[in-house]
């Protein structure tokens, strides 16, 4: 396959499926990792690519949001290894938020069955998931429900979330970088989490080391707002110390 015709295929599988991976594409199409960039590279040049950490998105898909059960099976020991980490961050018999998210749920999933925490969410799946959690008191935020990510957003969870003062909030996010800061791709989405930001005194990003670089639609946050933010062992030394010399400590799991 020539150059063109593999891109020309590059370009229909990211519009096809909102994203592609260098990786991924190498395999696919039996080149060289190296091959691949030069090729997203090109197509980036010529308007029809944006490139983010490890891949490409379409232009004009900054607002592409892969449906939940797609999230569930990505980077899967990623993030369980994420939510492993994150236990050692709980409060003792403390108050925590936890945001809407995959990463966040494998949290809530590894919670031990020991654990005497009141948990606030405004996440359906994580609130079925902990409803019969014996050491847990759960408050559940209502609002409108966003099918995409199955959470409650608009007026009743800002003003719910305006009344509370949390000890740990567990965030999630669609993208994060030092220049491009927290995103997602819903400017509802983006409010509430904006909200949970104010309503804890220790924020906690929980982010496979996928998201870093990757910019959507709606800013939420800036990195210096967060206490700690833990990701992966894909992260790159040098992200993470440009990360940690933003005043955020970084653990890659």
């Amino acid at each position: 396959m020539y150059a063109p015709e593999r891109q020309q295929a590059i370009l229909h599988l990211a519009r096809e499926k909102g994203r592609v991976e260098v990786l991924a594409l190498a395999d696919t199409f039996q080149v060289t990792a190296e091959t691949i960039r030069r090729d997203l590279n090109t197509l980036g040049r010529a308007g029809l690519l944006r490139r983010v950490h490890g891949g490409a998105i379409p232009v004009g898909r900054l607002d592409f949001e892969p449906d939940l059960s797609e999230r569930e099976t990505t980077a899967v020991a990623e993030k369980e290894r994420i939510a492993t980490a994150a236990l050692d961050h709980l409060p003792q018999d403390g108050t925590v938020i936890l945001d809407a998210g995959t990463t966040t749920a494998a949290l809530a999933a590894a919670l031990p069955t020991d654990a005497a925490l009141t948990v606030v969410t405004h996440a359906l799946p994580l609130a079925t998931r902990l409803a019969d959690h014996p050491g847990i008191e759960l408050h559940i935020v209502g609002g409108r429900l966003r099918h995409r990510t199955r959470a409650a957003v608009d007026a009743w969870a800002l003003r719910t979330y305006g009344e509370i003062t949390a000890d740990v909030l567990f965030l999630a996010t669609n993208g994060f970088g030092t220049t491009s800061g927290l995103t997602t791709v819903d400017l509802a989405e983006a409010a509430v989490k904006r909200a949970l930001i104010t309503a804890a005194r220790r924020v906690v990003l929980l982010a496979d080391s996928r998201k870093h670089g990757e910019e959507h639609f709606a800013r939420f946050g800036t990195l210096d707002q967060l206490d700690l933010l833990i990701t992966d062992t894909g992260l790159s030394d040098d992200a993470t110390r440009a990360i940690e010399d933003g005043g955020t400590e970084v653990i890659r799991a």
